[in-house]
């Protein structure tokens, strides 16, 4: 007698594990879309040793569809974003985001919040300081420093502060939007507003705490006049210094900063729900000011004077053209 334990022919243990398995399931479609032509099989023949090793067809006993490799995503390429403007102007992150390291740095957003912070303090010291005219200041300040967070929140790389961005900003918000008018009731949460951030300064967290009824919008930041008050200055700071190639070389630390605050409020003010934000002619006005930011903070980094002169003739050319249009 036989006593060698024989294996079964393929085609029924095959058929067997078939029946077994739970991965397997057959459901017919609503319409059985046409056969998909794939490579032949090698046609040469495996030993049985061999053959016993393999299924018949291994993707039967697997479930799920197949990957569609033709929608995989690529590397991001400048000028992606906002529908492929010029290939100076910001590009997508890693993560698909979009990649506001390319307009504005750390250190430019932790410097204008400390300036934005001493600013606005001197705005609410007394009663009679804040409503002879202080409020105003403190309305811009509080608007800058609610974009700054917003920028953070929403910043590519880890900046400073990013932990209590969200909170920041929207705190902010509703102080510079509240600084409209100079009240008691104004004047009291904007103390409130100057004690938080000087926690944040020392390392702590905000104690305040914002209302959030809806998603997010830019336009929940600032008013637009608030920011493009502080374009301005950013626009007029640019061209002081660069008046002269004595100039440049003196101040090309703070032809830097404003040139990245022109960039980033440039690309602030074309998002959504801000006024005019679907006006094609607005958007070309406010892309092309920060593409010429973006070529200035270039040439302050390659300490090309006359590179950067150029660059700030279109920063001047936008803001006026946008002036007379929309003014």
């Amino acid at each position: 007698m036989d006593t060698k334990r024989r294996r079964p022919p393929i085609a029924v243990g095959f058929a067997v594990l078939l029946a077994a398995s739970p991965l397997v399931v057959i459901a017919a479609g609503p319409k059985a879309k046409p056969p998909v032509r794939r490579a032949a099989p090698p046609t040469a023949e495996w030993d049985k040793a061999t053959a016993g090793t393999f299924y018949d067809d291994a993707l039967s006993v697997l479930s799920g569809p197949r990957p569609d490799f033709s929608t995989a995503a690529r590397p991001a390429s400048a000028g992606s974003h906002n529908g492929g403007q010029a290939a100076t102007g910001p590009a997508a992150s890693a993560e698909g985001g979009f990649k506001w390291s390319s307009l504005i740095s750390e250190d430019t957003l932790v410097d204008e919040i400390k300036t934005q912070k001493d600013l606005v303090a001197e705005t609410v010291t007394t009663p009679s300081t804040f409503k002879g005219g202080g409020y105003n200041q403190a309305r811009k300040s509080f608007s800058m420093l609610a974009v700054a967070f917003g920028v953070i929140a929403a910043h590519d790389e880890d900046v400073r502060w990013k932990r209590d961005a969200v909170t920041a900003r929207d705190l902010f918000a509703r102080a510079g939007f509240n600084c409209k008018t100079a009240t008691d009731q104004a004047l009291n949460e904007s103390q409130l507003r100057i004690e938080d951030l000087q926690l944040m300064l020392n390392g702590s967290s905000p104690q305040g705490k914002p209302e959030r009824d809806d998603d997010f919008a830019w336009s929940q930041t600032a008013a637009r006049p608030a920011l493009m008050a502080r374009l301005e200055e950013a626009e007029k700071a640019v061209a002081a210094g660069l008046s002269s190639a004595g100039e440049f070389s003196k101040l090309q630390a703070e032809i830097f900063h404003e040139a990245e605050i022109v960039a980033a409020i440039s690309e602030v003010i074309g998002q959504p729900d801000f006024e005019y934000h679907d006006d094609e002619s607005y958007l070309e006005f406010s892309h092309a000011m920060r593409d010429a930011a973006v070529r200035v903070r270039e040439a302050c980094l390659k300490k090309d004077y006359e590179a950067a002169r150029a660059a700030a003739s279109g920063i001047a050319k936008a803001c006026s053209g946008c002036h007379e249009s929309y003014r």
